[in-house]
Formats: structure tokens, sequence, C-alpha cells
């Protein structure tokens, strides 16, 4: 199909052809703006778009029933009818799929499935861009230099299938990364945002605070390897907790493979694992971090199920109250552990009941480490989810209630699980943009969480 031919006609287009028993046409429109910079001006910009299609065919046998996956971008009017024939043709050399369930049916239609996609153009920048050459200005004045990059993306995905699911979701992304460092490269922080739309973003406030960053630096003091008492800012926190939300699959669990297994059989779920009030949930209706009220799956894997595909999604208190409630299932994984549906949501909240700012916990610290956030974080050990990593762009000293200068970088062994057994306070929570996960998971908001005994494993030279 070519660019004028709207989505959710190709999505009928595509059931239109299926010869299949079953099929689930997925339309994505997707288009991105960005901006980059270096030395205190701009480098790049520009505005992309493109399409994709997802084909899934199901096909019923003897032994079960059977799927195949075709995804396709510029796909089009004679290359749909090759796409859902190989869609078909991959069904049918499949073995039986263990996840299949019969499609959902009984959802109430988008009332605006027929209209036009949103788009993304530089005109979302156009109160941010000024904005940012103010902060240009501050920062040349002020012996720095600024770094970055600002994205917005728009995805508006189409969902169909034969089973009589219409639904729409328009998905808005925005990401701002800033760096400020002296001149020398010694000195180097960092700061994040994620957004819907750049209206709610200042860079001037956190150019302000990357410049106090710097400042501190100006003192540095070596430390060894140790555990110390640490403040985990939200970005930390969201880092940690999202992967393991993402190891938190109910299967795995139940079969023994995962630290939300229980020793002699089944999962932990009814467990402690804080004693702080926290709560972390899910919820595509969240303010500011919405996402698609209803299950978007372009492919079966350990925790989503393209038979899934249009199952409603609300709120998912993975845990409350420091009790853990909910393991990730879809339909067919539920039916093997007994636990409840509850598909992955593209969000994650985590709310302690905190009120204080991450400087009223500074200042209420006598001593310890300040972390600006983590990067390079991979899996040691799933049987307790031992995560390693380094600390990135400002490890701060503090000292009877103030920063009073930079120390050395860290790798860390710590399990997110137990960090929130062990953690003895947190804050407010606010929206935050994880530094090492924001390509692939941006609406999160954290509280920062102090933490007696944070585990810095070794001493790093990175910046």
């Amino acid at each position: 199909m070519t660019r004028t031919t709207a989505a959710h006609e190709i999505v009928e287009r595509a059931l239109e052809l299926s010869q299949a028993d079953g099929c689930v046409a997925i339309a994505d429109e997707e288009s991105t703006a960005n901006l980059r910079w270096a030395r205190n001006a701009l480098t790049t910009n520009g505005v992309t778009r493109g399409r994709t299609l997802t084909v899934i065919a199901t096909v019923d046998g003897a032994q079960g029933t059977a799927s195949g996956v075709v995804s396709r971008s510029a796909v089009t009017a004679d290359d749909l009818e090759p796409l859902v024939r190989a869609a078909e043709a991959a069904a049918r050399e499949a073995e039986p799929a263990e996840d299949a369930q019969p499609l959902v049916t009984d959802v109430p239609a988008s009332a605006d499935f027929a209209e036009a996609p949103d788009e993304t153009s530089s005109e979302v920048f156009a109160d941010f861009a000024p904005a940012l050459g103010e902060c240009f200005a501050a920062a040349r004045g002020g012996g720095r230099e600024l770094y970055g990059f600002a994205s917005h993306s728009l995805t508006s995905s189409y969902l169909g299938t034969s089973a009589g699911v219409r639904l729409r979701a328009d998905q808005p992304s925005g990401t701002l990364e800033l760096n400020a460092k002296s001149p020398d490269g010694a000195r180097s922080a960092w700061a994040g945002a994620s957004t819907r739309d750049f209206k709610d973003v200042d860079p001037a406030a956190m150019d302000a605070g990357l410049a106090q960053r710097l400042e501190w630096a100006r003192r540095r003091v070596e430390l060894p390897a140790g555990r110390y008492e640490t403040l985990l800012p939200p970005t930390a926190v969201a880092d940690l907790l999202i992967y393991q939300m993402w190891s938190s699959g109910a299967r795995d669990a139940a079969e023994g493979r995962t630290v939300f297994s229980r020793a002699g059989g089944g999962t932990r779920v009814g467990e402690r694992l804080s004693e702080l009030p926290l709560t972390l949930y899910s919820d595509p209706h969240e303010p500011g971090l919405e996402t698609a009220p209803f299950v978007l799956a372009h492919a079966s894997g350990d925790d989503m199920s393209v038979f899934d595909n249009g199952l409603p999604l609300g709120r998912t208190e993975w845990v409350r109250e420091g009790v853990l409630r909910k393991l990730i299932t879809t339909r067919h994984t539920a039916g093997l552990t007994g636990l409840p549906v509850a598909p992955p949501v593209d969000n994650l909240i985590l709310d302690g009941g905190g009120t204080k700012s991450l400087e009223e916990m500074v200042a209420q610290t006598g001593r310890g480490l300040l972390l600006t956030c983590l990067w390079y974080i991979r899996e040691v050990d799933p049987a307790t989810l031992l995560l390693t990593g380094l600390t990135r762009d400002g490890v701060y000293l503090v000292e009877n209630g103030e920063v009073t200068g930079v120390v050395n970088n860290f790798r860390f062994n710590e399990s997110p699980v137990s960090l929130l057994g062990r953690a003895t306070e947190a804050g407010r929570t606010e929206r935050t943009l994880p530094r090492e996960w924001g390509d692939w998971f941006t609406r999160a908001a954290f509280p920062t969480v102090r933490v007696p005994d944070f585990n810095m494993s070794s001493v790093s030279q990175g910046v």
C-alpha cells in the first residue's frame, strides 16, 4: 500500500485476504523528530516517518493451533497478499503453539479506528529549542559544554483480528538527555527527562542542576570499594526495578528458575519483600504516563502471546504495601501457574508514600553517597536476580547533610529484590527517564531510595 492508503484499510485488507483459521493484523504508523547538540551548539536535526505491518496467521490442526508471524516495513499494494500468504505458510510449517488460545472477542471497537494517524514534527520543539539556545549561552558564560539529544516519536497502532477486534492506540514518547562537561573533559554530569510533548521539560532548570554538580566535582575524594549508605535517585531506582519487572515471569518462577521461585515449589506471590509501604504498579491510564490499554503483541514470548492481542489492560499492582502480589502472565501461563492473568503494561511506577525531595534526603544524610545514574547493567545470577553494573557521570560524597565532593566511580553488585528489603526510606515519586533502559522503556515514575549498605564491589576508572 502507498502512504496515502489509510492504515485501518491496510488492516482490513489483510484480514480480507486471510485464508487461515484466524488472523491478526497490526499496522504501526510511526513518525519521529530529533535534535542533537555538542559543545553548546546544535549539530543535527531531522524528521522521519514509516509504516510497519505485522500479520499473524493461526492454523488449526489435529494436534493444536499453530501460528505464523511476518512483519515488514514499507509494504506496497503488491506486497500485501504475499505477506499474508507468508504468514499462513509459516503457521502451516510450525509446530502447534504452546500458548494457543481462542482469539480475544467482545472488545468494544475504538471510536477513532478509521481516523488518520497522529504525527509528530519539528514543531514539538517550538518552545524547547529556544530555551535550549538560552542554555547554550549560559553554559558558555559559565565555562561548561553541553552535549545531548532530544527525541520525540508518535506511533499510531491499528489492531484488527478475524474475531472482530478493532482497536487503536496512539503513543507519544519523548526523551531528553543533557550532559554537561568541563572544557578539559575531567568533570561530567548528566540529567534526563521523559515527556509526552516537551511542554513540561525545563532545560534551564536541568542545566542549573548540572552546573551545580560540576562545581561539586571540583573536589575529588578517592574511596575504596565497600558498602556505603547510598541515595539512589529515581533514574537509578527505575533501571533496577524495570529489570526486576522484566524478570518477573510467572512461569519461570513457578518452574524454579528465578528470584520469585519459592523454595520447595511454587512462587513467592504473597510474600513480603519490603518493610516499607512500597507499591510497584503499572497502569495504562496513569496521568502523564499513559500507554495502550490493551495487549499489543507482535510476537509470542515467555511473557507475551499473540493470541492475547486486544485483551484489555488495567491497573496492575505487582507489589502492594511491600508484599508481592502478581507476576507477569499471559492467559496461557496463568492457566499453567494458577495465577491471575496479568500481561505486562508499558509503564512502571513505585510509590512509597514519601514526600521528601532528593535535596531534603541529602540534607538528612550524615555520611553517604549520592549517585547520578547506573549503566551497563547485566545479570549475574537469575536465582537471586543479582545484577552488576557501573556508576556514571558523578558519584558524590555527602557529609553532614551537604555534598562535599565527587568520588571515583564503582562497579556495583546488587539485587533489586534485596534492595527493596533493605531500603530504609523512599522519597516522593516523580517521573524519570531510566538512563540504561531509556531506548526501550521511558514511561516510569520512581522515588529516591535510601539504602544503608549499597554494595560497591570494586573501583571503576570510568568518568
